[in-house]
């Protein structure tokens, strides 16, 4: 059996760039735009676009899509500001799609 060096990673499915660690999924079970999508406590080698206001499932959030900081593919969003009390936790997370990032290091 064969040994991985390093961190657990996801990385862009496009440019395989690093875009975030195993270690910071907080959840599993969102929705994203495409599918499935895993909400994150980090996220690197990113670049986040502007603040917009989205209805989404769970209501009105202040979010700005995520993009890899090498090919620009969109890998889903931030969530910047939730407006309803039960979703404060998300702000400052990030949302990765599950069928935008790939994993390395398994």
């Amino acid at each position: 059996m064969g040994e991985t060096i390093g961190p657990r990673l996801y990385c862009c499915c496009n440019c395989r760039n690093q875009v975030s660690l195993h270690d910071d999924i907080i959840a599993k079970t969102f929705q994203g735009r495409y599918g499935r999508g895993f909400l994150f406590s980090h996220a690197m080698n990113i670049v986040v676009g502007p603040k917009e206001d989205r209805h989404l499932m769970t209501g009105l959030h202040t979010v700005a899509d995520v993009y890899c900081g090498d090919c620009h593919e969109v890998l889903g969003w931030k969530y910047e500001r939730a407006y309803e009390a039960s979703q404060k936790y998300k702000e400052g997370k990030f949302i990765l799609e599950k069928s935008k990032i790939g994993m390395e290091n398994w």
